[in-house]
C-alpha cells in the first residue's frame, strides 16, 4: 500500500477517506528542527506550507504525487516536480466559505475598532468611553476588492447582504462575470483605491503582484481607508504600511497574513491597536479544514488511480506520474 506522509494531523473523521489506498506515516515524528524526517519513505504527501523544492524531492526518490491542501501552490516547484514525474495537485474550492468570512469578520473588527475598544478603553479605565470609541459602518460602505475569484466572490456576496457597496478590479473578470455577483468592475487598480472606504486583497502572490500594497498604491488609497488581506503577506509593504498607519492616510489593517510568516515577535503591526493580526487562519474552522482535506485526499485517492482529478496543476507531467505510479502499484 502507498506511504502518505501529512504535515498536518489528519482529522478522524477523514481517516477513512485513505482507506484501501495509502497508510498515513505522519506527522508523527516531525519537529521544527527535521519537519520532514518522515518525507523519504513516503510515496505521497498531504501538503500544507512548508517549502517542496528540488531539495526536498531528492531526499524523497519514491514520492508520486503532492496534493497541497490550499488554494496558494507557491511552495511547491512545479518545475521540481514535473521533471521528476510527481503530480501536483490543490484544493482551490477547500477554503472558500471560511476565508471569506474572515476577511468579512477582519473588516468589521477593523471598522468597530474592536481592538482600541477592548485593549485601551476598557483597561485605561478613563471616563467618556462613548465619546471617545468612533466606529465606522459597513452598511453604505464603498468596499473594493482587489481580485474577484473564488473567495473574492464570496466575499462580495457577504458584503452584499450586509448593505455594503462593492467593486471589484480583476483583469481576468468580465462585465458580464461582475453583473452576476452585482458587483461594479473597476478598470484600474488606482481608481479602485481612490474610491473605496475598505480595500481587500483577493489575489495570489507572484513576480507581479509582490508588494502591489506599497507606498504609491498605499498613497492613492482614499484617505482614512480599512486595509484588509487575507491572501499572501508579501503582497504588502509592510514598512509602508505602517508608515501609511502612523500618517492616517490608512485608518486600520486587518491582515490573516504577514510577510515572513509567522510574524516575527518584534514586527510593530502586532502591537498597534489599529490593527489585528491573525496567524493565517482564515481557513481554519472545523467544516473548513475538514473539507480542504477530504477535497486534498480525494485528489490523492484519484491519482494513484490513475484518474486525472481536476485541480492537477502539472498536466505535463500526467503520463510520466501514471507511469511511475503503475510501476510502484
Amino acid at each position: 500500500m502507498f506511504k502518505v506522509w501529512s504535515e498536518r494531523q489528519i482529522l478522524p473523521d477523514c481517516l477513512p477517506l485513505l482507506d484501501g489506498v495509502a497508510e498515513p506515516i505522519g506527522p508523527g515524528s516531525a519537529t521544527p528542527d527535521n519537519p520532514l524526517v518522515c518525507l523519504p519513505s513516503a510515496d505521497c504527501v498531504l501538503a500544507g506550507g512548508m517549502r517542496y523544492d528540488s531539495h526536498a524531492m531528492d531526499i524523497a526518490p519514491e514520492l508520486l504525487v503532492i496534493s497541497r491542501m490550499g488554494i496558494g501552490f507557491e511552495n511547491i516547484d512545479l518545475n521540481a516536480a514535473t521533471e521528476r514525474g510527481i503530480a501536483v495537485t490543490y484544493t482551490p474550492d477547500g477554503p472558500t466559505l471560511a476565508t471569506a468570512e474572515h476577511a468579512v469578520a477582519l473588516m468589521f473588527a477593523i471598522a468597530k475598532d474592536l481592538k482600541k475598544a477592548s485593549h485601551g478603553l476598557v483597561h485605561d479605565r478613563r471616563p467618556d468611553y462613548y465619546g471617545r470609541h468612533s466606529a465606522a459602518e459597513i452598511y453604505g460602505a464603498q468596499v473594493g476588492l482587489v481580485g474577484l475569484g473564488r473567495i473574492g466572490s464570496r466575499v462580495a456576496g457577504l458584503l452584499s447582504a450586509a448593505g455594503a457597496r462593492v467593486a471589484a478590479y480583476d483583469p481576468y473578470i468580465d462585465e458580464r462575470r461582475a453583473g452576476e455577483l452585482g458587483v461594479e468592475r473597476v478598470a484600474d487598480l488606482a481608481s479602485l483605491l481612490a474610491r473605496s472606504d475598505i480595500v481587500s486583497l483577493h489575489l495570489p502572490l507572484n513576480e507581479s503582484t509582490r508588494h502591489l500594497i506599497g507606498p504609491i498604491a498605499l498613497a492613492q488609497m482614499k484617505p482614512g481607508a480599512i486595509l484588509v488581506n487575507v491572501s499572501r503577506g508579501g503582497l504588502v509593504d509592510e514598512a509602508a504600511l505602517l508608515a501609511a498607519l502612523d500618517s492616517g492616510q490608512v485608518r486600520g489593517a486587518g491582515l490573516d497574513v504577514t510577510d515572513p510568516e509567522p510574524a516575527e515577535a518584534d514586527n510593530p503591526l502586532l502591537h498597534r491597536t489599529d490593527v489585528i493580526v491573525t496567524p493565517h487562519v482564515g481557513s481554519a474552522s472545523y467544516p473548513g479544514k475538514r473539507r480542504i482535506l477530504s477535497h486534498a485526499i480525494e485528489n490523492l485517492r484519484m491519482t494513484l488511480r490513475q484518474q486525472r482529478p481536476k485541480h492537477l496543476l502539472n498536466p505535463e507531467a500526467w503520463e510520466r506520474a501514471c507511469a511511475r505510479i503503475s510501476r510502484a502499484a
